[in-house]
Order: structure tokens, then C-alpha cells, then sequence
């Protein structure tokens, strides 16, 4: 009997030794030269597209009226608060245009705006007006998005990859087939205003297509995907891009992430694939390293997730002298596999394993979010977020949604009941394997993409909660825990609506909220 459980603790100690191998020994990716900072100047953070931060984050139970705290009013979509080259400014970018905010001694003030070419202004009166009705039903919100917001659901895709270079200057994508470069005026004195450097109308290349993802590679150029191309510029946007077009029965409805040697990882409704910029060309060719392989695809889900293949901009794992290089997503299949594909060469004698469409694939895993039964769908419109070898998804499929996916995103929680679900594993590289490190089936994510703290080691999401209303739940990475809440309560004001949660360097939260961007400092409920 000893024995037996000396060979217990013996085993469990190697899996502990495993899992703090694989999260010292996968790092994180290597800086960027050509962006604006090594966080926050691109969706998802950085080239990898990792959804991780390096800032301490507070545990406990907060509560914060977001209609008191700093907040720069434009919308209805508000992606995300991006690092400029100074750490005194952050770029808000929104489905209008762009804000250039002062963010230093802890602020949040607006210092200048513009409006993207072509689109709408929507008064900070009208838009607080209509935020701050009770939403009671769909028709209702319906109502509120095209009679009194004159809108559709291609102004969400406005500005939602948009990405800052190491010249400050914002790249800035419309749903109308145009890419827009912006700076300031004067970079001494910000409050000069920002201007229009140059419009690019990509629709000659990109047919009637939308743009839906942009980065930058190691050596500086810019790159701009749609649902079926993807094209390399210089970054002054001047003369005619590389471009690759995917099949005619391909659809991409994310970005793209980009690996230190300027491999480009984006993946179809069909296949993964990996294009390689190799300072001349943007490659297709298996001898520059390139490659694309099939995966699993399913039905289109009624709410929230656009498409039928993966919701995830691609991720990357594993760099520097980590032994498994990888980019992950979840897949498309009606109950979604968290999936690995090998980046680089396969592995020695590495076999095609069982059930997966490409040799490519390293590993394949169903997830369950917690949720026992199975739901008709358990799907995610997010990207995978990681840490080290960690992997983190959600399930945001509610059972009914709306067809306008403004309207969808608008109406779940108030009107329509969200989905729920999350789950964390952990990629084992000595055997080249997922497995599952806790699931929460009563934790909601409605739309907005999750984040981690790797410093904290928390990672949250923003969801609805009938009884109590909109908040950012914070989950410990190891347990599964909560331990963080921000709560809003029943404010409009608490949607995220497809943007990303971030913190500020001083671990105050910047939530990108339906209604403008707002910094808020965390303090308990007790007020202390």
C-alpha cells in the first residue's frame, strides 16, 4: 500500500514537473522591432497573437459604475485601447475612427479624434441616450441600430484589427474595402490633432469581400487579410501589394499571426494556413517553409461565432528554445477540438494521428467547457488564449441569437440568455499531448475575447448574469478559482461587444466598452 502511493506521488510530481517545464520553457514571443510596443499595439497583443499581458492585476470583489469613471464616448464597437509610442498615450480605436488618449499619472483624457473615411458620426449624446434604455427585446434593439444608430452589422468590422507601427501610426482597416494610415499632426504636441496619411482602397484586389485582419512582420511591412486574400504593402502604403487569393471555397473571417521569421499563420473556414514573407515575395512554396492543412468544419451556429470553420485568429506557442513550436486554434466542428498544428518541420517519424485531417496536426482536443449535458453547439468566435504551453477557450454559443450580429451582440445577456463555458488546458511537449487542467460550465463569455495575466496568473472574461448583470470575472490559471469580479450591475455600459479586456501597467482596468473605452481603478466594495 505504501508502495502504491510512493508511485502515485512519484507520477504526480512528474506531471507537476511537466506542466512548470512547459509553462517556463515556452516563453513568450520575441518583441516586434516594428510595432509601437511589446504589448497592446495590435489585437490580441503582440505578433502571436498570445491574448496575454505582463501586469499585476488585483484579486478581490469590485464594483464600478463605468458611468463615473473616465471614459472616452465613441462606438457602438470599441476593439481595443492600443499602446502608442509613448507610454503617456494609448490610440482608441472604434467602429467611428480613432482617439489619441492621454493615459499618464493614471488618467484617461481625451487629447484628439477623427473620424474614418466615410463613416458616421454618432453624437456622445444619442449614443448615451440609446445605451441607457433597458433593452427588453430584440425588435427593440433592432430598432435601436438602424432607425437611431442608421447602422448595420459591417460597422462592427471597422477598425477591429487595426494595428500601431513603431512610427506611431495607426493602420486602420473599413468595411467598405479601404485601409487607412493615420498620425498625429504634431507628435510634440498631440493636442494638434491627427491626420489622414493615406487611404488605400483595396476593393480591385479584394472583390466585395471585407478586410478582416492587418499586423506587421519583423522586417516592417504591412499586412492586410480579407475573407479570401492576403496582401503584403510597404508600410507608406505606396504602390501595388504582394497578394496571395485562398480558394474560391475558402472563407477567412479572422486575422493572422506572425512568427519571428515573418511566417504568416491564417486560417480558412477550411485549412490552416502558413504563408512565408521572405523579403522579396509572400510565399505559398513548401521549400520557403510554407504549408496549409485541413481541419475540422461544422454548421454555422445561431449566435455570436461568424462562419462555420474556426471563430479563432490563430495563436502561437512555444518560442526561443521550447521543443514544440506551434500555432493553435478551435476548430469548427459543432462541439470544437482545441487543435495544435506543427509550424515548422514535422517532428522525426512523426505519424498522421488518429482523426486528424492533416499530418500537421500535433494534437487534437474535444472541448467540453463543463457542460454536462452537451449543448447543440460548443463554439468560440475568440482566439485562443495562452501562457507558456497553457491554453484557454470559451463557448459562446447561446441557443438563439440574431441574425445582424450588432443586434446579436447587443441583445445577449439583456434579451437573449448567453452561452457559458470555459476550459483550460496545457500542451504536454515530451509527449506532444493535450490535457485538461480545470473546466467551468457556470462561467458566461457573451463576445468579448478573454485575456490572461501572466504576472497574476488570471485570466478573465466578460459576461451577463441575469440576477446580478455585466461583469469581468477573473479565474485563477492554475485552479480555475474566481477570483476576481469587477462588477457593473445592468448597464448597457458592461458589453465588451467583441473587444478585449486589458489592464493598465498600474493594474487598473481599461474596458472597452460598448459605449467608449473607460479606466477604471480597482477598489473594493468596501470602498478601501
Amino acid at each position: 500500500m505504501v508502495a502504491k502511493m510512493h508511485s502515485v506521488a512519484v507520477v504526480a510530481l512528474l506531471l507537476l514537473q511537466t506542466a512548470v517545464y512547459a509553462q517556463d520553457n515556452a516563453g513568450g514571443p520575441p518583441r516586434n522591432p516594428f510595432l509601437a510596443a511589446d504589448k497592446y499595439a495590435i489585437t490580441h497583443f503582440d505578433s502571436s497573437q498570445s491574448d496575454s499581458f505582463p501586469y499585476d492585476v488585483p484579486r478581490g470583489m469590485f464594483r464600478v459604475d463605468l458611468r463615473k469613471e473616465p471614459r472616452i464616448v465613441r462606438g457602438p464597437v470599441n476593439i481595443m485601447t492600443l499602446a502608442s509610442t509613448s507610454p503617456n498615450y494609448m490610440w482608441a480605436a472604434s467602429s467611428e475612427g480613432l482617439t489619441y488618449v492621454d493615459v499618464s499619472n493614471n488618467g484617461f483624457r481625451e487629447v484628439a479624434r477623427i473620424t474614418a473615411p466615410g463613416q458616421k458620426t454618432i453624437p456622445n449624446e444619442l449614443q448615451d441616450k440609446i445605451l441607457a434604455q433597458r433593452f427588453t427585446s430584440a425588435e427593440q434593439v433592432q430598432k435601436l441600430v438602424s432607425d437611431d444608430y442608421g447602422l448595420n452589422w459591417t460597422r462592427a468590422v471597422n477598425g477591429v484589427y487595426a494595428v500601431v507601427d513603431k512610427d506611431n501610426h495607426v493602420f486602420y482597416n473599413t468595411a467598405d474595402g479601404s485601409v487607412s494610415v493615420f498620425g498625429l499632426v504634431d507628435e510634440s504636441n498631440p493636442a494638434a490633432g491627427i491626420k489622414l496619411i493615406r487611404t488605400v482602397d483595396m476593393k480591385p484586389t479584394i472583390g466585395r469581400n471585407l478586410l478582416v485582419g492587418t499586423g506587421i512582420t519583423y522586417d516592417g511591412k504591412f499586412v492586410v487579410a480579407s475573407n479570401q486574400t492576403i496582401s503584403v504593402f510597404d508600410r507608406s502604403l505606396e504602390g501595388e501589394p504582394q497578394t496571395v487569393h485562398f480558394g474560391e471555397d475558402e472563407h477567412v473571417t479572422n486575422s493572422f499571426a506572425i512568427d519571428e521569421h515573418n511566417g504568416i499563420y491564417i486560417a480558412s473556414d477550411k485549412y490552416m494556413h502558413k504563408l512565408v514573407w521572405t523579403g522579396t515575395r509572400l510565399s505559398e512554396d513548401e521549400a520557403d517553409g510554407a504549408w496549409k492543412a485541413p481541419y475540422d468544419s461544422g454548421r454555422q451556429p445561431p449566435t455570436v461565432k461568424i462562419g462555420t470553420g474556426t471563430g479563432s485568429t490563430p495563436t502561437l506557442m512555444g518560442f526561443g528554445d521550447a521543443p514544440d513550436k506551434l500555432v493553435v486554434i478551435t476548430d469548427g466542428a459543432d462541439h470544437m477540438k482545441l487543435v495544435a498544428f506543427w509550424r515548422d518541420q514535422l517532428p522525426a517519424g512523426w505519424k498522421t494521428l488518429p482523426d486528424a485531417k492533416s499530418e500537421r496536426i500535433a494534437g487534437q482536443v474535444h472541448v467540453t467547457a463543463g457542460l454536462n449535458p452537451l449543448p447543440e453547439f460548443v463554439q468560440s468566435e475568440q482566439s485562443v488564449v495562452v501562457n507558456g504551453y497553457g491554453a484557454f477557450v470559451v463557448n459562446n454559443i447561446a441557443r438563439s441569437g440574431e441574425k445582424d450580429k450588432l443586434v446579436d451582440v447587443l441583445a445577449l445577456g439583456p434579451v437573449n440568455q448567453p452561452g457559458s463555458g470555459c476550459q483550460r488546458f496545457e500542451w504536454d511537449p515530451q509527449v506532444h499531448r493535450w490535457h485538461s487542467v480545470w473546466a467551468r460550465g457556470d462561467v458566461v463569455s457573451t463576445s468579448m475575447v478573454p485575456s490572461v495575466s501572466a504576472a497574476s496568473g488570471i485570466v478573465f472574461v466578460n459576461g451577463y448574469y441575469k440576477k446580478t448583470g455585466w461583469e469581468v470575472t477573473g479565474l485563477d490559471w492554475k485552479t480555475g478559482k474566481t477570483v476576481q469580479r469587477v462588477s457593473f450591475g445592468h448597464d448597457n455600459l458592461g458589453n465588451g461587444a467583441y473587444a478585449i479586456i486589458q489592464f493598465a501597467p498600474n493594474g487598473d482596468l481599461i474596458f472597452n466598452s460598448v459605449g467608449g473605452p473607460v479606466r477604471a481603478a480597482l477598489r473594493n466594495e468596501a470602498g478601501s
